[in-house]
């Protein structure tokens, strides 16, 4: 995501000074971290990786962020007033039980936001042809909004960054090309090799329209809702 993407998506969440916000899967929380310095808020940052986190801690030293290192789910209790889960929910095959974890997590009147690589699961074709298939778990959007639904998540704003995210996937695969070489030594060319492939399927998919690349917020109906 773009920093304008990221910063659009958290005001439409309504991150501000004084709300809790619960960023997961955030890496080393480059988005996290520039929200917190753009926009204000109580940040804490998970992330399985001992090593992101790290690495998180260390350049949020002059923020006021806290980070833990987790699997997810399960997700921390809260109660939140955001939920953020940006650029991984890709990887999760059951959605159902991820969503109605985060939406137990938060306040009444709590957001969700998201991004979502929109489209119908891979074929058979589609899996043998992408490296890390099984971490590739498309999700058509009317079926995401009815998990959302079910969760008591109702979506409040939505938009396509499809053309922006196939620019940068682009971008990064003609700087991956370019610098094959240097690459290759450090990581293998096997390892490249796969990075290449799977950047050139989500660049081609993007511009054929079998998947999209949306951003959204859903808000908790204010109501408790039971964990899955």
């Amino acid at each position: 995501m773009t920093a304008g993407e990221i910063r659009a998506l958290a005001v439409q969440a309504g991150i501000g000074p004084g709300v809790a916000v619960l960023d997961l899967c955030c890496g080393i929380a480059g988005p996290g971290r520039f929200v917190t310095r753009e926009l204000g808020c109580d940040y804490l940052g998970v992330d399985a990786s001992a090593s992101a986190v790290a690495i998180a801690r260390e350049l949020a030293r002059d923020l006021p962020c806290r980070f833990e290192v987790a699997a997810v789910p399960p997700v921390p209790a809260g109660p939140f007033d955001v939920v953020l889960l940006l650029e991984t929910l890709l990887a999760f095959a059951d959605k159902g039980a991820l969503v109605h974890a985060i939406a137990a997590a938060l306040r009444p009147g709590g957001r969700f936001a998201c991004t979502l690589e929109e489209g119908a699961p891979l074929t058979p074709a589609e899996r043998a042809a992408m490296p890390d298939a099984d971490t590739v778990w498309l999700t058509p959007v009317a079926e995401f909004v009815a998990l959302l639904e079910r969760a008591g998540l109702v979506v409040t704003w939505q938009e396509d960054h499809s053309g922006a995210h196939r620019a940068t996937a682009q971008a990064l695969a003609d700087a991956f090309a370019a610098d094959a070489q240097a690459i290759a030594a450090q990581v293998g060319r096997l390892a490249l090799d796969e990075l290449l492939a799977a950047h050139r399927l989500w660049i081609e998919w993007l511009a054929a329209g079998r998947v999209r690349k949306l951003a959204l917020v859903a808000q908790r109906v204010d109501h408790d809702v039971p964990r899955a």
